[in-house]
């Protein structure tokens, strides 16, 4: 189906110097993480091995009732699941928003990688296994992010009022977007299967949750994939004193501050920390908390406690907390026993702004794992990038580059450079001699000299405009490879949705990106996968 192609990061431009360095094991970012990306640091990770306290009855239990929730959990999960009440079971963890027909590619490519990186740890260590964990940002708020997918260039959108937390959103409305998308896809074996996938999950059940752990446990449930939402009270009331910690003594803005002022020095920040990284959740509602005078308020409410109804509260019903993105790595890491999170370059970016606030809390940090990223080329792209000379590291560049770099290869552009050369030595000559006669002369000649370039400027933009509508056909597909690999100027993995290839090739594009995204913990690059 595809063959597979590998660049390094940095030929791509896409990265910034903070995740490039990591990556590279750069001095500088040394400082900010526990164990870097190889089969050494995982050997001296399990080595220090800092799950000895974990409540894992309490996180399998959890899991169980979870995995409840929906009629598809396949028997490879639940088989992880008891497996996590043993010492030697450990996690590797992703974490994604519930975005609607899952979003874009990346968060394909973000499990595939949790999978199997999981795969490669457990062979690679004789003697504990490891369970690949899928973490559903069910509490987000941020409904705009989620509500919109992008498939053949067309956006589907799901229009809802609803407010809160968007797992506990109801599913009702989805239909719509849903017959959107089924036209969109159109009507062939593998468009009706993906689409019928999508009808199950959305419309047989009555939240966004259970809606996305349906969909998810159906591609990939058979890998064992465990499925973990946060939101849960049981869960929650393991993380009732660092709930405290963080709003009464202000612990996490402190330390995270603390790192920040450090990677400021060489790198821009990706997450600054709240006073109070906690929102309070409640039915249609996720506020954050404020400090108030002596007490604290909701923000954007009329809901306020004094210290003492709030630290009540959390006591009591600890699942009306809920962490922001400063907070949630250490819930994660509190109630999992988990050694690896896989994320993008800035998941990964925030995660090392963390080091000393894990260290405050007592808490494991994981190895920091990046996901793999993709750029699917169909044939007939490839065959355009054939013809007219363009590598696949040059199809990142800007697309006005690659027009005039083609329009260079089509013209031969000596001629003008000659003429220039020759021009600005005739102004040379002349500007020496005016100005043995009069220095005042020096600056009339070189305007003279100006204008002259300019006119070949002039003359080279006429024949670069006339190269460019004789070869029009050429340019335009300059242009369609552009928007094909990087639809809207962004990578194709973080706008096109991935029903778009399912619709092709049905569920072989799963496997087959299975069996092609693996780790071998010595190279990180760049995939580029072109269909046979």
């Amino acid at each position: 189906m595809f063959t597979k192609q590998t660049l390094p990061l940095s030929d791509t431009s896409l990265f910034s110097d903070l995740f490039t360095d990591y990556i590279q094991a750069a001095g500088q970012v040394k400082p900010f993480y526990s164990f870097h990306i190889d089969q050494a640091a995982y050997s001296a990770f399990f080595k220090q091995d800092g799950f000895q306290d974990l409540n894992r009855e309490v996180l399998v239990q959890a899991l169980e009732r979870q995995g409840k929730l929906v009629e598809n959990t396949h028997p490879a999960t639940w088989n992880h699941i008891s497996l996590l009440k043993n010492k030697t079971t450990y996690t590797v963890t992703t974490g994604h928003q519930l975005c609607l027909f899952t979003g874009p590619l990346y968060f394909i490519y973000k499990i595939i990688s949790t999978i199997n990186l999981a795969k490669t740890l457990t062979a690679q260590f004789p003697g504990k296994s490891i369970v690949p964990v899928y973490w559903m940002a069910s509490e987000d708020h941020d409904f705009e992010e989620i509500n919109h997918v992008h498939v053949f260039g067309k956006k589907v959108s799901w229009n809802s009022t609803q407010k809160g937390s968007v797992g506990e959103f109801s599913t009702e409305g989805i239909a719509e977007a849903l017959n959107e998308l089924k036209v969109i896809l159109g009507e062939s074996d593998h468009a009706k299967e993906i689409a019928g996938l999508f009808e199950k999950a959305y419309t047989k059940h009555t939240n966004l949750s259970d809606a996305t752990r349906f969909l998810v446990n159906e591609l990939f449930g058979e890998y064992g994939l465990v499925i973990l939402d946060g939101n849960d009270p049981e869960l929650k009331s393991l993380f009732k004193d660092e709930f405290k910690k963080d709003v009464f003594e202000q612990a996490s803005f402190n330390a995270v501050n603390q790192s920040i002022e450090e990677l400021k020095k060489h790198y821009s920040i990706q997450v600054n920390p709240r006073e109070i990284n906690v929102f309070y959740k409640a039915e249609q509602l996720r506020e954050r908390i404020e400090k108030s005078g002596e007490g604290y308020k909701a923000v954007n409410t009329s809901t306020v406690f004094s210290k003492a109804e709030l630290e009540k509260l959390i006591d009591t019903a600890p699942e009306s907390m809920s962490p922001n993105v400063v907070l949630r790595p250490l819930y994660q890491q509190k109630i999992l026993p988990n050694i690896a999170y896989v994320g993008g370059p800035g998941e990964l970016a925030y995660w090392l702004e963390y080091k000393r606030l894990f260290e405050v809390y007592g808490i494991t940090l994981p190895i920091l794992m990046p996901r793999h990223f993709v750029m699917l080329i169909d044939k007939g792209t490839g065959n355009k990038l054939q013809k007219l000379n363009i590598s696949i590291p040059d199809s990142f560049r800007d697309g006005e580059d690659l027009v005039k770099q083609f329009i260079k290869t089509e013209y031969d552009n000596s001629t003008l450079e000659e003429a220039r050369s020759r021009l600005a030595g005739i102004y040379a000559s002349l500007a020496e001699t005016a100005a043995g006669i009069d220095k005042t002369l020096t600056g009339t000649v070189e305007a003279e000299k100006q204008k002259a370039i300019n006119g070949i400027a002039a003359v080279e933009q006429k024949i670069n405009r006339a190269l460019k509508q004789r070869s029009e056909n050429d340019v335009n597909q300059i242009w369609a490879i552009k928007g094909k690999l990087f639809p809207n100027n962004i990578p194709q993995e973080r706008y096109d949705n991935f029903s778009m290839y399912y619709s092709k090739y049905g569920k072989e594009f799963i496997s087959e990106l299975m069996s092609l995204l693996v780790y071998d913990l010595k190279t990180f690059d760049y995939t580029v996968l072109r269909e046979a």
